[in-house]
């Protein structure tokens, strides 16, 4: 079990949430949050059922509030508040966040989906 981070600041200009544990600081937009939610509506209730997340460039967080003692809940201005964001899952985001971001804009890119919700991928076939 991840002990609590000693403190957690979410800078609203550049909406992004800084997690500081003892031994490591992360910080992550709230557009990176937003697509890798903890919730169902995200992971699915089981292997293979992920719903890809697309358009959330400008999401913003709303509101962040504690969980107990071993979380928070993040509210972002697409009315998404269901995720849980465990000690333990943010460090784990954290740790893998380059590859996480990366493949993530993998399949963006394999479903012809983007992160701007006013632009839409069109994909041109040689003829």
């Amino acid at each position: 079990m991840y002990q609590a981070p000693k403190k957690i600041e979410f800078h609203r200009r550049s909406q992004e949430l800084e997690v500081i544990f003892s031994q490591q600081s992360y910080r992550f937009s709230a557009e990176f949050l937003r697509v890798h939610s903890p919730s169902a509506e995200v992971k699915g209730h089981g292997p293979g059922q992920e719903v890809l997340q697309h358009g959330k460039q400008h999401v913003a967080i709303t509101d962040i509030e504690a969980n107990g003692h071993y979380a928070i809940r993040i509210t972002f201005d697409d009315g998404h508040d269901s995720g849980i964001y465990s000690w333990a899952y943010l460090a784990e985001l954290g740790q893998d966040q380059e590859n996480l971001w990366q493949s993530y804009l993998n399949k963006l890119a394999e479903a012809n989906l983007n992160r701007d919700p006013d632009t839409q991928v069109v994909k041109i076939f040689d003829m």
